[in-house]
């Protein structure tokens, strides 16, 4: 039988401490070991994990505390050998896609690494994410299915494909053996929370041409990258895996980088969250300029609200559920009214959605709360306190040495 428990506060209260130490010491390594107990030293673990620093962590000289230390170069290793798996996979598609004439962009992280910001270890990739065009995703899917994979699930934002053949792997953090899923998106686009925000004109390559294409700029994954840490931000599953992309992709944008943000239909307004939070651990980043012009574009509640956030505030690092994540990020009356009135009647949509997750995600598996009523969701909301499932999935990982796979 596994261990209770330690109380839910306390691990929340060790949750937000050492994920703040966390942020802190990749941003600007102090060097000096944190003085832990054993609980703490394995929620840093739960929380590197999370937050998919482990890896990059691992590099920093300091905090010499020998089983961290050994499931920072564990985690390494596994990053690493799971990289090269990857890599062989998009030259594989690469190579279908010419010889099927099908353009493929793909994005956030396979793209980091393509510009050299990470080495092979580094930087985990939970997927691959690939942009193709609407007119190509029947055969783009069709592709896919040739190279093994199989439909998962799909939703507004994009179909999801696994390995038909490999199953999930239970362990804390990342795993070599982990399935390497495929995410198919037609469009590049959040829900912020109703309202969406699309920026697939801008990703997408303006000469494409079969085969793996680039983003058409720097300036164009920086518009992703933080159109993604918005959407998440919303959503309060924010990663500090996102503010370290953001930070290192920031330091080569140039003045005329920047305005392409300013190139759509409306001002980026969702822009400047994301970008005052990496100000807040990355200090020269951001140039001055350009989150004081941001910060006007931005609404003036969540203007207010963003101001006060921390990573451990608005990630899964906050271990309480919050019913209604993402109020603030609405426009206007009208969306608040209709925000409020999706959490009490969800869509059809929105349920299909969460039967997906339930189905595909081990953290959801053989836990009633997700698969409870509307009606007894918002009365456990409004009367205590509700803890994220995702969240202590990964702390039970952490506290259970036979569930840390990934030290092994």
């Amino acid at each position: 039988m596994p261990e209770a428990l330690p109380p839910l506060r306390t691990i929340h209260a060790g949750l937000r401490r050492t994920t703040e130490a966390l942020a802190a010491e990749l941003a600007l390594p102090s060097g000096g070991t944190p003085d832990w107990s054993a609980l703490e030293w394995r929620l840093a673990m739960a929380a590197a994990a999370a937050h998919g620093v482990s890896p990059l962590l691992e590099r920093v000289p300091g905090w010499q505390h020998p089983p961290w230390r050994r499931f920072l170069a564990a985690q390494r290793e596994h990053v690493e050998q799971r990289h090269r798996r990857i890599v062989a996979l998009l030259h594989r598609l690469d190579a279908l896609a010419r010889d099927a004439g099908i353009t493929l962009v793909p994005l956030k992280g396979a793209a980091l690494h393509a510009l050299g910001l990470y080495e092979a270890g580094e930087r985990p990739m939970a997927d691959i994410d690939l942009l193709v065009h609407a007119d190509d995703a029947p055969r783009a899917a069709a592709l896919l299915r040739e190279l093994g994979y199989v439909e998962s699930f799909a939703q507004w934002k994009h179909q999801v494909f696994k390995p038909a053949a490999q199953p999930p792997v239970a362990a804390l953090g990342e795993h070599r053996d982990t399935p390497v899923n495929v995410e198919l998106h037609t469009r590049i686009h959040e829900r912020l929370p109703l309202a969406a925000v699309d920026l697939t004109a801008t990703v997408y390559p303006r000469a494409p041409r079969p085969g793996l294409n680039a983003y058409p700029s720097t300036a164009a994954l920086m518009a992703h990258l933080l159109l993604h840490a918005a959407g998440n931000l919303c959503g309060r599953s924010l990663r500090l895996l996102h503010l370290n992309d953001i930070s290192l992709l920031a330091t080569r944008m140039t003045r005329r980088d920047w305005e392409v943000l300013w190139e759509g239909i409306e001002p980026p307004w969702w822009a400047w969250p994301p970008l005052c939070l990496v100000a807040r651990y990355y200090r020269h980043a951001v140039p001055e300029a350009v989150l004081a012009r941001l910060e006007r574009d931005c609404p003036p509640l969540l203007r207010a609200r963003a101001r006060r956030w921390t990573l451990s505030r608005v990630s899964c690092s906050e271990l309480w559920l919050h019913g209604l994540a993402g109020i603030e990020w609405c426009r206007s009356p009208g969306e608040a009214a209709r925000y409020l009135y999706r959490r009490v009647r969800p869509t059809d949509e929105a349920r299909r959605e969460r039967a997906d997750m339930v189905r595909t995600q081990l953290w959801l598996q053989d836990r009633s709360w997700v698969t409870a009523s509307q009606l007894r969701r918002i009365v456990a909301w409004l009367t205590r306190p509700v803890p994220r499932m995702d969240t202590l999935y990964v702390v039970r990982a952490a506290l259970q040495p036979s569930l840390a796979r990934a030290e092994e």
